[in-house]
């Protein structure tokens, strides 16, 4: 071994008279310090790995080792991407570019590096509440999140989930300016609904109202203004973050008082209901009792007209027989009394017959319809007309 011959004794570590260092060289003298031997650390090291080579391959060997290093370090640059995901090169962790979905490859590290986030795959955070290992459990309600103070200083419980994805063009933004996702969201999730709702009145949020729509209206624009916000947050943050859809679950009063609020809930239903049956009652009385009133009204116009046309044609023929009378004040006055003789006695079933005049040619008037009916006879019997042709 050309080891055997260094000064310090014998064996590859040395063991001379000197006390033999671990090195084959002797303690440095008192008083003084050596620096260590690199050519002689160096010689040592290459025999070790000689040594605990396999058959002693020698210099070939070492090359076959160092070339199947060399093609495990290029097959290394190998990397797959999955149908949700995006790949992206790093070069000494420079963003170079995107690789498609597949098998694709990088130069071996350290030169570059491959990242592939989910940048296809919608994200789903909750806030105010997560979903528990034990599934017959349930979700499990976390106080601290989902407590939130209105504009007119009253506690709701909201409950709501965040859905969200990797913009497009913003992956280099996703990968280098945010550490935690999931947490980033969250937390600006759970500052813009506090704002929102630190804006709003407790009546609104939790009724809505006189009714369902307006209940769902509300909740959609409280949706419309959280997502808004959460946008321009991350959008200063250049998080590379979409905002797809904010979705409120629940927005209840606490616990603690939610057997009062439902008191109060079941009492303005009532008042509403009571409110909502008077108004129908109303709807039908007053349009009946228009009703009434205008048929009266245009019963009384009508009236009122007849009796003007009757007036003014009772004055046009007063007026006419006034003309006639003074042309012939005799003729006028016996076909007046005709005429008024004549609609007096239509209407009378008595006829009468002046007697002053001579009535050789009139006829005597019977009243027939006034006359008694005669008397039925009964007809005889068979037995007594037998025996009056006997007696015969």
């Amino acid at each position: 071994m050309p080891w055997t011959n260094q000064s310090g004794g014998g064996g590859p570590w040395g063991s001379g008279s000197r006390g033999g260092g671990p090195w084959g060289s002797g303690p440095p003298p008192s008083g003084g310090s050596r620096p260590p031997d690199l050519e002689d650390l160096l010689r040592r090291s290459q025999d070790r790995l000689r040594s605990v080579l396999p058959g002693n391959l020698g210099g070939r060997g070492i090359a076959l080792i160092v070339l199947a290093a060399l093609v495990l370090w290029g097959l290394s640059g190998f990397f797959q991407v999955g149908p949700d995901e995006v790949g992206v090169v790093l070069r000494f962790g420079k963003f170079v570019y995107e690789v498609p979905q597949g098998l694709n490859y990088h130069l071996p590290y350290p030169i570059e590096t491959a990242q592939t986030p989910p940048a296809l795959r919608v994200n789903k955070t909750d806030i105010g509440i997560r979903a528990g290992g034990d599934l017959r459990r349930g979700p499990r309600d976390l106080p601290e999140e989902s407590l939130m103070l209105t504009g007119d200083e009253n506690i709701v419980d909201v409950e709501f989930s965040v859905f969200w994805r990797v913009k497009p063009d913003g992956i280099g933004d996703y990968l280098f300016n945010i550490d935690n996702s999931q947490g980033t969201v969250k937390a600006v999730a759970e500052s813009a609904m506090r704002e929102v709702i630190g804006r709003s009145n407790v009546q609104p949020l939790l009724t809505g109202g006189s009714n369902v729509q307006q209940k769902d209206k509300e909740k959609n624009s409280v949706q419309d203004l959280v997502q808004d916000l959460m946008q321009r947050t991350l959008d200063s943050y250049k998080a590379g973050i979409l905002v797809q859809s904010v979705q409120i679950s629940t927005i209840n009063p606490p616990a603690e008082v939610m057997d009062s609020f439902l008191d109060v809930q079941a009492a303005r239903s009532d008042s509403e209901r009571a409110q909502n049956e008077a108004q129908t009652y109303a709807n039908r009385v007053v349009p009946e009792a228009r009703g009434r009133a205008a048929k009266i009204t245009q019963d009384a116009n009508a009236y009122r007209e007849q009796t003007v046309a009757d007036a003014k044609g009772e004055t046009s023929r007063f007026l006419q027989i006034y003309e006639q009378y003074k042309k012939a004040p005799a003729v006028t006055r016996e076909r007046m009394y005709l005429e008024t003789m004549e609609r007096i006695l239509a209407d009378t079933n008595k006829t009468i017959i002046d007697t002053g005049q001579p009535a050789s040619g009139v006829v005597p008037y019977l009243p027939l319809t006034e006359l008694p009916a005669p008397p039925q006879r009964t007809p005889p019997r068979s037995g007594s007309t037998g025996s009056t042709g006997g007696s015969q």
